[in-house]
């Protein structure tokens, strides 16, 4: 998965964070952008000059990125230390549900629009 993101320094800094938290190791770094990989899956930002605005998750495109968290403990530990790291609690009236009642996750959002959710085990 490729995002093009229009600052490379805090897409890195949210992405980053929440990456190797998740046991990706960085992969490969440019100029313009950093990979992390975990297994056979790998994750690219990329300040690309032929980004034509904002992200929006909710036109056609990437809405968010789900990726399996741990345990429901790694998903609250995850949810309690993202804002520290640039993210923001979505849905908050409704987490750790917010994706229905037998579905445990965190739905959280960076400064520049993109959405991740962490989901347990």
């Amino acid at each position: 998965m490729e995002l093009w993101v229009p600052d490379l320094a805090r897409a890195e800094a949210t992405f980053g964070w929440i990456l190797t938290e998740l046991g990706w190791a960085e992969h490969q770094r440019w100029n313009a952008g950093v990979s992390w990989k975990l297994g056979g899956t790998y994750v690219v930002v990329e300040q690309s000059p032929a980004v034509t605005g904002p992200h929006d998750r909710m036109r056609a495109g990437l809405n968010h990125l789900a990726l399996h968290a741990g345990t429901r403990e790694d998903v609250d530990r995850l949810t309690r230390e993202s804002e520290a790291n640039g993210w923001k609690l979505m849905f908050a009236d409704r987490h750790p549900h917010a994706g229905g009642p037998d579905h445990y996750a965190a739905f959280l959002e960076n400064s520049d629009g993109f959405e991740i959710e962490l989901v347990a085990a």
